[in-house]
């Protein structure tokens, strides 16, 4: 489950509970839609709502900065809870993609 939000040229994306190998190729598919039909070229993908993350999740993620690049856009992650930051920061994905505090401060630095 998630909530997408689209303002101006940005999609904002907040998946909750589990991003897992059953609900990761769901919110891959919806968010390729969603930026499809809004034409955003920035995707922030808010993780304050999520309890778990797996590597389906992670794969998801990266494949989605990949696609944005593909499409000359930004992508940023926000908001991500304490106990899913550890996998994320030993994954290295902050090194790939940005992280901010919060959706305003991507919004205002993107």
């Amino acid at each position: 489950m998630y909530d997408v939000q689209h303002i101006e040229d940005t999609l904002i994306v907040r998946p909750e509970g589990e991003f897992d190998v059953h609900t990761a190729p769901v919110f891959r598919q919806d968010v390729e839609h969603s930026l499809e039909a809004t034409r955003a070229r920035k995707l922030i993908v808010s993780l304050k709502s999520v309890s778990f993350i797996d590597s389906s999740g992670l794969g998801v993620l990266l494949g989605r900065h990949r696609r944005m690049v593909e499409l000359g856009g930004r992508m940023a992650i926000v908001s991500v809870p304490a106990r899913i930051r550890p996998m994320l920061e030993l994954s290295g994905l902050f090194k790939v993609i940005p992280l901010f505090d919060s959706e305003k401060k991507a919004l205002e630095r993107m």
